[in-house]
């Protein structure tokens, strides 16, 4: 298979371990006295956002930062929960770069570049030192070390964590880095702002169009080059563990000006969420994979227990040990309740599906934390405390006080939502959407297909290949903002030293801004009968059934048709109350949605081309005797890259991905 020649991933020749220190060698510079000419737009103020925002602030270059919060400190970032992976080897259990390089690539199915996974985790050490030294209050062994604990996909412990707040105080680092360059006039903010175009001049981003949401106006802003740190389009069904305001309109809009979009089926479901409760629900809340080091996950082995404790008639705490199944534990003994998501999440669909369902709805497996609670670390503690025979109290009493440390607000977290003690009963988890792999297409240096217009974190496709592994969202925010960009978005601004700032009377900002309001003008002239949410919910539902845990041609074929129906319906019949020019968030979700439905065809066109499944695609059609995923690596060894014709045309382009340095095998965690 030969890579399109629309795709150039600008990958730098030399041994894989070589060529990023090459690359910072040898990539072309600014100088800075020319750096105080340079204007750089960020769009989106999360870690990838934040963090480059202040790195490229502190450089020299003249900087805005656009966020729709009213304060980046609001980002999507700061609801990460469980840690943040370094190849440190703090453990001295055998971790190192380029097993934090293949755990990722195995992780991902074989689906991502070799050349940005080894050079994410050549930085990842680097992003560490550099939260410390900023003052982020990772937690620490008893001698001051920093703490370390497993994730799902590994056989090492090598997440950094900071309780079950880990992203909001990587965020608050970053913010404070990025206030600053505020503080120093280098960054000007515009909060409550929302990008709803981009503007290109003579083939190259030249600038945004963005709305003021409290006033509604339209600005024209001009930057030389562009960068979009927007997250990703989880929210596309509805049901996430996404925050609600979470939105694919800045990477789609980039799409629809020429911006290749990959992958976009390779969504991930995380296996540990609080199940759906009913239909009021308008988001779903994670629950950190960090649980699974101490929780085991179960389900009754009897499906007449399984029905006894749907109705109520049986309390779980009271099967015995022999009467549950502890099916992660049982099918995949190597990594047991530590297999990774897109396992693990398959696998709690298969019991529920089977009938051992264990909530009213059927829907729903148990996440346990009596044993190692009780048995592991009350046992060490009473060790600790010089008891040797200590009793069920006190091993009760001190492993309660070691999992309260650990996990604590998480714990605080469900008893609140669920009404349920999780120190005394099981937690009831199911699989959830909770991140996306796919995003735009970007080379080596993180630019889109679009020059001058680049993509970091999750709104880029680059590094967790058709599954990401747990605690590695954190890194490539951070890896992308404050190690990655810095370098490589000097390759592009060395030969733009000359241009000088285009006028926004230039006929492309007023076109741009034309497009936006007509847009804007339509929405709101439609005056049907039906909410931005009623339509959100139903294509929501038609993405989770057909493109969600499991797909099939036959399905995939069905709701292209329905997404297409969804979208003649939503411009004909949606209503969308107030004005243009005045705070209006149903006019601002609208646009969002409607961004989500054009979105919802390409995942399942995406998922309907690729015949096979790996990873976060599983197509029921391809799959091993024992249900695992099954490639055809032969035929399918690429990143899909689609190019926008018009609305519902899409062209696909394929970069092929060429493994040197890893033997590609069947993804076993058994």
């Amino acid at each position: 298979m030969a890579t399109s020649p629309k795709l150039d991933s600008k990958i730098p020749d030399g041994p894989l371990d070589q060529k990023w220190t090459k690359y910072r060698s040898t990539v072309a510079l600014v100088n800075p006295a020319n750096k105080r000419n340079l204007e750089v737009i960020v769009v989106g103020s999360g870690l990838a956002g934040a963090s480059a925002a202040a790195s490229l602030a502190e450089m020299g270059y003249k900087v805005k930062v656009f966020c729709f919060q009213d304060s980046p400190r609001r980002a999507h970032s700061i609801a990460a929960q469980g840690g943040i992976n370094a190849a440190k080897n703090y453990q001295n259990d055998g971790d190192s770069i380029y097993r934090l390089f293949y755990d990722t690539i195995k992780g991902g199915d074989y689906r991502s570049r070799e050349a940005n996974v080894h050079r994410l985790s050549e930085v990842s050490g680097s992003i560490i030192d550099q939260c410390v030294a900023q003052g982020v209050p990772f937690a620490r062994e008893y001698g001051g070390l920093l703490s370390n604990r497993s994730f799902g996909g590994t056989q090492v412990q090598r997440t950094f964590y900071a309780a079950g707040q880990t992203g909001q105080q990587l965020l608050l680092g970053a913010y404070s880095a990025l206030q600053r360059q505020v503080g120093m006039g280098a960054v000007k903010l515009y909060a409550r702002h929302e990008m709803l175009d981009v503007v290109n001049i003579d083939g190259k981003c030249q600038g945004i169009i963005a709305r003021h949401s409290v006033t509604g106006q339209l600005e024209r802003h001009f930057g030389h080059a562009v960068l979009l740190c927007t997250g990703g389009y989880g929210n596309v069904f509805f049901l996430s563990t996404n925050a609600m305001g979470s939105n694919v309109t800045a990477a789609w809009k980039a799409h629809k000006k020429g911006a290749f979009f990959s992958n976009p089926c390779y969504t991930q479901i995380h296996p540990t969420c609080i199940p759906v409760s009913g239909e009021h629900q308008s988001k779903l809340t994670l629950m950190s994979e960090s649980l699974r080091n101490d929780g085991r996950i179960w389900v009754p082995k009897n499906k007449a227990d399984a029905e006894a404790i749907r109705a109520g008639k049986l309390d779980p705490n009271n099967l015995k040990e022999d009467d549950r199944d502890y099916y992660l534990e049982r099918r995949y003994p190597a990594f047991g309740n530590l297999v990774p998501r897109d396992v693990a999440s398959r696998a709690a669909k298969e019991r529920c599906d089977a009938g051992f369902g264990v909530n009213g709805t059927g829907q729903a497996v148990y996440l346990d934390f009596a044993f190692n609670m009780k048995y592991k670390y009350g046992k060490i503690e009473a060790t600790k405390k010089g008891i040797e025979n200590p009793t069920e109290a006190q091993l009760d009493e001190f492993g309660h006080a070691v999992i309260k440390e650990k996990y604590g607000n998480l714990f605080d977290m469900y008893a609140q939502i669920t009404g349920v003690d999780p120190y005394k009963n099981p937690m009831q988890i199911y699989p959830a959407v909770h991140y996306t792999m796919g995003g735009l297409w970007v080379d080596y240096n993180l630019m889109t297909t679009v020059p001058g217009l680049y993509a970091l974190g999750e709104a880029n496709f680059s590094d967790h290949g058709a599954n990401r592994l747990g605690a590695s969202a954190l890194m490539q925010g951070l890896a992308d903002g404050y190690f990655v960009i810095p370098y490589t978005i000097g390759s592009y601004l060395s030969k733009e030293i000359s241009t000088k700032a285009i006028s926004l009377d230039h006929e492309a900002f007023v076109k741009a801004e034309q497009d936006v309001q007509e847009r804007i003008n339509k929405l709101l002239s439609i005056k049907g009968t039906k909410t931005v949410d009623y339509f959100h919910k139903r294509l929501g539902k038609v993405i989770w059934d057909k493109c969600g845990m499991a797909r099939n041609a036959e399905g995939l074929k069905w709701a292209i048709e329905e997404v297409r129906r969804i979208r003649e319906e939503f411009w004909k019949d949606v209503r969308v109350p107030g004005e243009a020019n005045e705070f209006n968030p149903e006019l601002e979700k609208a646009g969002r949605v409607a961004d989500f439905i054009e979105l919802g065809e390409l995942m399942c066109k995406d998922a309907l081309e690729r015949n096979e499944s790996c990873g976060g695609h599983f197509r029921e059609e391809y799959q091993a005797a024992d249900g695992e995923a099954e490639r055809d690596d032969e035929n399918f060894a690429y990143v899909a890259a689609w190019e926008l014709k018009e609305v519902g045309n899409w062209e696909l382009h394929k970069e092929e991905l060429v493994y040197e340095n890893i033997k590609i095998a069947k993804r076993s965690y058994k």
